[in-house]
């Protein structure tokens, strides 16, 4: 299949399969006659673990890495939960961030009296750090 089938059948930008390639997460296929790209079930495959995984937020190194423990299908899956599991923590630090950050947009918001800009409690907090609550 040509590139712009691939793209297709993953719902994947064609620019981001040639970066994809450029960086090394994805072979570059073999060419027609033609000099098109002539991608094979195979890339179909892999394209859609690499979306799949980025959409579940991992990056590109811990995808490279579980990619490299795909082609070792009779190892120990240890380094995959453990790739895995440091992704987890991430997430769960960024969601206590982002209540946080909630929690501090509410109190700015719940300040807010109306009238002049001059006098909004939103633009000062913006403006001093110091009248938050707490770190974000």
């Amino acid at each position: 299949m040509k590139i712009g089938e691939l793209s297709r059948a993953t719902g994947t930008n064609v620019e981001t399969i040639r970066y994809y390639e450029r960086i090394g997460l994805l072979p570059e296929p073999e060419r027609t006659g033609g000099n098109y790209r002539d991608y094979v079930p195979a890339h179909v495959e892999r394209l859609s673990f690499i979306r799949h995984a980025r959409g579940l937020g991992f990056d590109i190194a811990d995808i490279r890495s579980l990619l490299n423990l795909g082609e070792e299908p009779d190892q120990d899956c240890g380094e995959a939960d453990r790739i895995a599991s440091g992704h987890l923590a991430a997430v769960e630090r960024k969601i206590v961030q982002l209540e946080q950050l909630r929690s501090e947009l509410g109190r700015m918001i719940a300040q807010c009296r109306g009238g002049q800009i001059a006098d909004c409690r939103i633009m000062q907090a913006l403006g001093d750090h110091g009248m938050c609550e707490g770190e974000h």
